[in-house]
């Protein structure tokens, strides 16, 4: 295995990748597995400066794993390259800004949630917009004896509604229409993964917790959330145009920042599918 070198960025998630360019992107036999195995320590990963174009990012990801296909837009038309970009002329602008919560990508979007995110920044804005990232298994891990055998049965409801409401707090009856179209999902509070490792599922994706009422489960994912997410547990990225960050979706929340949704700001984002259930 190629050795990388990597410095910790925070005490629980986050670790910079040094020495990394683009011809060992692509031409590194070992760097793949190597990036994976420091993932899974470290959670995320960034590659400061890289400043790839985005044929060299999918080709990149193309090593790591299977990649998810989107519907193509301009400049691009790159099927495995989603553009995360809040242009009110953009298709998915309005779901984009549930980003601004913390959340797991695909919670509700897929039987088998995405394995791990990687994203370059294209144009950023002056001030705001970092990512941030928590660690959801040392958010089981730091649970008491008592709240993980009480947590071990727990099922919670995920749905569109949870994701987009706190942007509009007066939705309009067309769009609560348009919202109950995508079809809610069930999962447990407690994923037990296939490695053995356990983690929290919460995020902006969850709407209430099975058999609890709403108000006492809601109080539940918030006080869970607001633990994990304390921020001495955080990663917070600043972006500069050219970077890139890898991070394990299966054990991670993150979110951005709030900026002025006036000025640009654009990310290509390419997503592994996933492997594992949650179970």
């Amino acid at each position: 295995m190629a050795a990388i070198v990597t410095e910790k960025l925070g005490e629980k998630v986050g670790a910079e990748v040094l020495g990394v360019d683009a011809d060992r992107l692509l031409n590194d036999q070992d760097l793949p597995s190597a990036c994976l195995t420091a993932l899974e320590e470290n959670g995320a990963l960034l590659f400061r400066g890289l400043n790839i174009d985005p044929a060299t990012q999918v080709a990149f990801c193309r090593r790591l794993g299977e990649l998810l296909s989107f519907p193509t837009s301009p400049p691009y038309d790159i099927p495995e390259i989603n553009e995360i970009n809040w242009d009110p002329s953009h298709p998915r602008a309005e779901y984009f800004r549930g980003n601004v919560a913390w959340h797991i990508d695909g919670a509700l979007d897929y039987d088998i949630p995405p394995k791990a995110s990687v994203m370059t920044a294209e144009v950023v804005t002056e001030q705001g917009g970092e990512t941030e990232f928590a660690s959801t298994y040392a958010a089981y891990d730091d649970l008491t004896d008592a709240e993980k055998e009480r947590f071990a049965d727990l099922r919670v409801v995920h749905t569109l509604e949870a994701i987009v409401r706190p942007a509009y707090p007066n939705p309009t009856p067309e769009q609560l229409a348009d919202w109950a179209k995508r079809p809610s999902r069930e999962h447990p509070l407690v994923w037990q993964h296939r490695s053995g490792r356990r983690s929290l599922v919460f995020g902006s994706t969850t709407s209430h917790i099975v058999g609890m009422s709403r108000e006492d489960g809601r109080a539940l994912l918030d006080e869970l959330e607001e633990r994990a997410t304390a921020p001495d547990r955080v990663f917070s990225h600043s972006w500069t145009a050219g970077d890139m960050v890898i991070w394990d979706n299966r054990g991670l929340v993150h979110r951005v920042r709030p900026f002025d949704q006036t000025e640009p700001r654009r990310m290509h984002r390419i997503t592994l599918a996933g492997d594992e259930p949650i179970q």
